[in-house]
């Protein structure tokens, strides 16, 4: 790629419009989950009722079921995924505000209905969001797209879980401000998003949208599952982050039990310095990717993946070592964002654009299917009254579980390098 062109891949406001959107993307969820469950707790709701406040997610969880609705039908304003967008964020910026004015003492059964909302509203957002950033970039676009998506997600949501309780309770720089108006400001900043969607560009129309809601659920289905290789695929998506994930679910208590390390020392390095590692990580492999391509990055990626959890070996081998664990959380939190870039990408070049919305809703589920399973996995492998490995066994075991992944990549280049040419 000349450099020319290559600066031309940054300089484009699409790419400002899909950051600002991430950040819209990820704010309602510690909206409904983490920071909602604080505000219960601190008001004296009893554990079983928060308990069932958990299931208030499940709408992310299957929002593949309506994402053909939203390839199907068109809003009669800004264009079928401009259109959505706004639908979506008005809802959520209502639904917040609402929130924000009903209390946990008096209002809890409002206050169900309308998480579950914000939850609906927001898993909805997602599926738009998602389909906007794969119809919107181009090819050499991708790995920066993804790159934005993930530092945006991230960082919306820290604002909305760890600023959100700040804002609530104060600190040594400002006043609490209480709960009422910390949703307020919160509701607000929705309004990133909506900015967002007004300033972006429609993505480029390539084919009408499907004629009848049963087109918009089969055709898509039927597109994919035609392709030659298709269930390779799918085994690649389920794979290529399998052994990055296994590492991550036990990070925690690993340092916490089996390093000998303080809940401060975890909070410090494992959550602020592995989130500030995975962002630079995002950055990094983004803007990498546009010379490197799809497959390469893949490949390089996810071997640096790989290599990374056997750092957590080395630490659970050499014992508390504060240098080893900052080398051991720095490098896996990068080189997990660095995967996880090219991750997106590659979902995002397996969509045909004609149902962008159902078919990355679909991927993504499906990719995100081994990745559920393997904490419990995890827990029983280590668990000592179960499978009981040790910690220098448990995490060779998840450098292990990251090869097969590799594998199919390899075996799947050509297919690979063709997405790479598909615009």
């Amino acid at each position: 790629m000349k450099s020319h062109d290559y600066s031309q891949v940054f300089r484009d406001r699409n790419l400002a419009a899909i950051l600002l959107l991430a950040f819209s993307s990820g704010l309602p969820l510690a909206l409904t989950s983490g920071t909602l469950q604080a505000w219960l707790t601190v008001e004296g709701v009893d554990l079983s009722t928060i308990g069932i406040f958990t299931l208030v997610g499940i709408p992310y969880t299957w929002k593949f079921l309506w994402a053909p609705a939203m390839d199907r039908f068109v809003p009669p304003f800004l264009g079928r995924r401009r259109g959505w967008l706004l639908v979506t964020q008005g809802t959520l910026m209502a639904g917040i505000a609402t929130l924000a004015i009903l209390s946990p003492r008096e209002d809890l059964a409002l206050m169900a209905f309308l998480a579950v909302l914000i939850a609906f509203a927001s898993a909805s957002q997602d599926i738009v969001v998602d389909a906007y950033r794969t119809d919107i970039a181009t090819r050499e676009q991708r790995g920066v797209a993804s790159a934005l998506y993930v530092v945006g997600y991230r960082i919306s949501m820290l604002v909305s879980g760890a600023l959100a309780l700040v804002l609530v309770a104060g600190s040594a720089w400002i006043a609490g401000i209480g709960w009422h108006n910390t949703y307020l400001v919160m509701a607000a900043l929705m309004g990133v998003g909506l900015l967002a969607t007004l300033w972006g560009r429609e993505p480029p129309s390539v084919a009408p949208p499907p004629r009848t809601l049963r087109e918009a659920f089969v055709e898509p289905l039927r597109e994919f599952f035609s392709r030659e290789g298709a269930m390779w695929m799918i085994a690649l998506l389920v794979l290529y982050k399998l052994g990055d994930a296994a590492a991550l679910s036990l990070t925690t208590p690993f340092l916490l039990r089996g390093a000998g390390f303080s809940l401060e020392d975890v909070g410090y390095v494992n959550k602020g310095m592995g989130l500030a590692a995975t962002i630079a990580g995002a950055l990094f492999g983004g803007t990498l990717m546009v010379k490197l391509g799809l497959f390469r990055a893949l490949l390089h990626f996810g071997i640096l993946q790989a290599i990374s959890t056997l750092t957590f070996m080395g630490l659970a081998m050499i014992g508390k070592s504060y240098p080893m664990m900052i080398l051991a959380v720095g490098l896996e939190n990068f080189a997990s964002g660095m995967g996880t870039v090219a991750f997106v990408a590659l979902i995002m070049a397996l969509c045909d654009h004609r149902f962008s919305a159902t078919q990355y809703a679909l991927l993504s589920a499906l990719a995100a299917f081994g990745r559920v399973y393997v904490g419990p996995v995890a827990g029983f492998a280590t668990d000592p009254k179960y499978l009981g490995l040790s910690w220098p066994a448990f995490f060779f075991s998840t450098f292990v579980v990251a090869l097969p992944g590799l594998i199919v990549l390899a075996w799947r280049r050509q297919t690979i390098e063709a997405l790479d040419r598909k615009p």
